[in-house]
């Protein structure tokens, strides 16, 4: 008998309808379209509008489109993960909530975080529980309603952040397809160039943390740049030297979408071919958690059994890491 793998079956994905554009924007702050694609890449982000509508309606939405595409019974899901940097309530868990809205009633749940790098490190746990023998389906969700904590006064950081989900299906394989490795990393000493520091326990809201804007994400850019480009490319190179991959062994980098010089740059270092890049930065800026589902449902019909995909993120704590996963179905 073949050992199990924990192979992705299924994609879903959703964005809000509403478009900020790099054009309006530039009636908020001063900043202008060019400085921005320059810069970022991002053309447009997506923003999710609603009284009381939070990272759950994009994690509810995203699974909903997975479960509508591939005809799944909720019922056959054992585990709702939902990967989120902004989870709905502090005390209540989004996952639950996911869970019991898509009809997963058969299913335990609960939230992971780990900043830009949450989906990252859920493909790991995900892919755990399916080694494992004990689940058969999983379902991961990536979301973030990151509008909720940007300050559209702040250039530095409402030009980057969107809201989006998306979700993914791990199944046992056993022809050799699914996760095959990972190399996941962290740092704490770099919490302090990107962080959301008020609400925590650490630092509760106050009246004066709202008057000052300190609940907002701050980032100090060059420090976080600089971070992203030497971390993500040496877990990539280490990825591919353990597993003997080179270059033309690699049909696609899918890398969290936080700035295309980042990911430009970690492209670069190993040499790979633009078209084997994934990237929709334009089109959603920096969904966080949701960037690398968002990136597999917009090349799904590109996607073919056995391809191997190398996945990256990076994000606050510091939180960053590679994946190698051979993809398990042609769409």
């Amino acid at each position: 008998m073949n050992k199990i793998t924990a192979a992705i079956t299924a994609v879903g994905a959703y964005v809000p309808d509403y478009v900020l554009t790099n054009q309006i924007l530039e009636t908020m702050v001063d900043t202008n379209d060019e400085w921005i694609t320059t810069r970022t890449g991002i053309k447009e982000r997506r923003i999710l509008k609603g009284e009381g509508k939070g990272s759950s309606f994009l994690a509810i939405e995203a699974s909903k489109n997975l479960i509508s595409k591939t005809g799944l019974d909720p019922k056959t899901i054992d585990l709702v993960i939902v990967a989120t940097a902004t989870p709905d309530m502090k005390a209540a868990s989004t996952a639950a909530y996911t869970a019991t809205q898509i009809g997963a009633t058969n299913a335990f749940s609960f939230d992971l975080e780990a900043a830009c790098s949450s989906f990252l490190y859920g493909m790991s746990v995900a892919s755990s529980y399916i080694e494992s023998g004990r689940y058969k389906r999983v379902l991961l969700v990536g979301a973030d309603k990151n509008s909720s904590m940007i300050n559209y006064e702040d250039r530095a950081t409402c030009i980057i952040f969107g809201d989006g989900g998306g979700a993914v299906l791990f199944e046992p394989n056993e022809d050799n397809l699914g996760l095959k490795d990972e190399y996941l990393r962290s740092d704490g000493s770099g919490r302090e160039f990107l962080q959301a520091k008020y609400g925590g326990s650490s630092y509760p809201i106050t009246k004066e943390a709202l008057e000052s804007g300190e609940h907002y994400v701050f980032q100090d850019g060059r420090n976080v740049f600089k971070n992203a480009v030497s971390n993500m490319a040496e877990v990539v190179i280490r990825i591919m030297e353990r597993n003997e991959l080179t270059k033309e062994d690699i049909n696609f980098l899918v890398a969290h979408q936080a700035n295309k010089r980042i990911i430009d740059a970690t492209a670069d270092r190993i040499e790979l071919d633009q078209n084997k890049v994934m990237m929709n930065i334009h089109k959603y800026g920096n969904t966080t958690s949701a960037t690398l589902p968002l990136l597999l449902s917009d090349y799904e019909s590109e996607l073919k059994k056995g391809d191997n995909l190398i996945f990256a993120a990076f994000g606050g704590g510091f939180t960053w890491g590679a994946i190698y996963l051979k993809w398990a179905y042609n769409s």
